[in-house]
């Protein structure tokens, strides 16, 4: 179905020659016909119908799955397709881990950040299929959409022609833009990655120890390619500048949108995640005899002599007891929870070498409607990275009259490349840093540039602050990423972070849930994982051997940071993440740059 809604722009009357005839239309498209047509998509089909396959073969298999994102609700759906009992544990009063929503006192969704569903996640798009709400996916057209930095209110696109295959389809979109690449400069970008075409995973793999930069100036490409195009890729993909970030996340991304022809078209959620997502894997997992709580929190593995997980103990005192044990928790989490016996094991000590990236969620309510586009929008902007005017993209949002913008603000510490570490900011300081941006960018509709000397007012705001959101995908990391499989007999892991070939991303989650759920339905038939354990980088088994077993830390504090999730942050969690990630909330003023991970926060 097909639904159309116009909203007039506001502009100031100098524009009226480039502005006068704007106005949005906003419309839904059909599900892409090519996104099941894929390698990358038979492939996770395939997966999908392994389990229903294999249902009622081997022992039926209770399962404590601890975490409920994404990762944790895809491996529980994956097991009950196979025919086990998962149990889902939740430390918070909502699902989805990264993708949580919850509703202010006025009844506004505040979202933990601004999620995006491309056509080249083929694991999620069978699982939309597989609980059959696709009709919950707004498709957009096919384009990406950039802001143009030196000319304030306008933007230019890459326009993706319906019928022409990929890779042409995406070469065309690029080569037929005016505005941002000359033709020599997007001719000289094009042979670097001609190795990615022809050798695949091999050669993206390979270039995980090199920055973006790094590979830009390897391979002699123009350097306006970072400032037109890679400082908005990187910051899309892991909230992290090009210098920062390994050419691996970027070429992984790339290999995929120029071998899918609707790989790059996008689609927004009707509504939010939890209720149109979460729900209905939670309820998939209900329906099949599996259980999915809330507030139920782990306080530590209990552990048999032998290593392998006798039981978890939670917080409330409760010990829960199964035959299988899956931690679907964010990295930082899972080593603030690793037994004591587990931290010298070589496996185990490599995810000491992998930690969250900060990024912060804005969203900003204002009093009329503003110029937008019905689609997802690239800043590229020094602060802030994709953005996107909910109440005209999401059926859920939609306003007529008044605008509210979701922001990623990102790059938010020296990590990620930033020159400011924005979480230990106030949210004020944040949103007034924001505003001026936006000033900038649309100086006729926002701040004193505006028609009437003071441009649309901000009615209320929220900052959505996560300390650690999915792992950073900083050079040399890859190798670190570990298998679903351990060396523990009945322990398995999930999550975004393990190793899988979708970064970390909503596609990355579900992927690792999914291969977790594999893990334990080829023990539960054939005694032991059929893929094995990935190789441990040799350096690692030697600190692992060198070092001496700790205690874990545990999981401190109360609130959502504790999970690994993010919250409008107030006094209290102020002062909670000060105890137990005090790193976060050190003024650039005192801030030490690093370039190892500290191996115990």
């Amino acid at each position: 179905m097909t639904a159309r809604r116009v909203a007039q722009s506001r502009v100031a009357p100098a524009a009226a020659s480039r502005a006068r005839a704007l106005r949005v239309v906003a419309k839904d498209y059909p599900k892409p016909d090519k996104i099941s047509d894929t390698d990358n998509y038979r492939e996770g089909a395939a997966l999908s119908q392994k389990f229903k396959e294999l249902k009622g073969m081997g022992k039926k298999k209770k399962v404590a799955i601890v975490g409920g994102g994404l990762s944790g609700l895809a491996c529980a759906k994956y097991l009950v397709d196979a025919g086990h009992e998962p149990i889902v544990l939740e430390g918070r009063d909502v699902l989805g881990g990264k993708v949580s929503a919850w509703q202010d006192k006025d009844g506004d969704w505040i979202e933990t950040g601004l999620h995006i569903f491309f056509g080249a996640y083929p694991n999620m798009m069978n699982l939309f299929a597989e609980l059959d709400i696709e009709d919950r996916l707004q498709w957009k057209v096919h384009k990406m959409i950039f802001a143009m930095q030196e000319l304030p209110g306008e933007f230019t696109t890459f326009d993706f022609m319906k019928g022409i295959p990929a890779p042409l389809n995406f070469g065309l979109a690029i080569l037929l833009n005016q505005k941002m690449l000359s033709l020599p400069e997007k001719l000289q970008t094009a042979p670097p990655l001609i190795p990615m075409l022809i050798e695949g995973q091999d050669f993206i793999d390979a270039q995980d120890e090199l920055s973006v930069l790094d590979f830009m100036r390897k391979y002699g490409m123009p350097e306006r390619i970072n400032e037109e195009v890679f400082i908005s890729m990187a910051k899309a993909l892991d909230f992290i500048d090009p210098d920062k970030l390994s050419m691996t996340v970027v070429l992984t991304a790339m290999n995929r949108f120029l071998n899918e022809t609707d790989g790059l078209q996008m689609a927004f959620l009707d509504g939010n995640q939890p209720d149109r997502l979460c729900a209905p894997m939670a309820d998939h997992v209900k329906a099949g005899g599996g259980e999915v709580r809330m507030k139920a929190r782990l306080k530590e593995f209990v552990l048999n002599d032998d290593g392998s997980v006798k039981c978890l103990k939670m917080t409330n005192g409760e010990e829960i007891v199964a035959d299988e044990y899956v931690s679907a928790v964010p990295v930082d989490v899972m080593k603030r929870l690793l037994p004591k016996k587990w931290s010298n094991m070589p496996f185990f000590h490599q995810i000491q070498n992998l930690e969250g990236i900060p990024v912060i969620n804005i969203h900003l309510w204002f009093d009329r409607k503003l110029q937008n586009v019905d689609h997802l929008c690239f800043s590229r902007s020094p602060l802030l990275s994709v953005y996107a005017d909910m109440s005209t993209t999401c059926k859920e949002y939609y306003d007529e009259e008044k605008s509210m913008l979701e922001l990623v603000f990102a790059p938010c510490s020296p990590l990620a490349g930033g020159n400011t570490n924005w979480i230990a900011k106030s949210n004020q300081e944040i949103v007034d840093a924001t505003m001026k941006e936006l000033e900038r960018l649309f100086p006729l509709e926002i701040g004193p540039g505006s028609p009437d000397g003071v441009g649309a007012k901000l009615l209320k705001h929220a900052v959505v602050k996560t300390p650690r959101s999915v792992y950073a995908a900083i050079p040399g990391r890859n190798k670190y990423r570990p298998s679903q499989a351990t060396p523990i007999s009945n322990f398995t892991l999930a999550g975004d972070w393990t190793s899988q070939k979708f970064l970390g991303s909503m596609e990355g989650a579900v992927l690792g849930g999914k291969l977790a759920a594999e893990v334990v339905t080829d023990k539960a038939i054939y005694g032991g994982p059929t893929k094995g354990i990935k190789k441990i980088v040799p350096d690692v088994v030697k600190e692992a051997n060198a070092m001496e077993a700790r205690e874990p830390e545990g999981s401190k504090g109360e609130s959502e940071l504790s999970y690994g999730a993010g919250c409008v942050m107030g006094e209290e969690q102020e002062k909670e993440l000060a105890v137990f990630d005090p790193e976060q909330m050190v003024t650039m003023d005192n801030y030490v740059a690093r370039e190892s991970i500290p191996v115990s926060r």
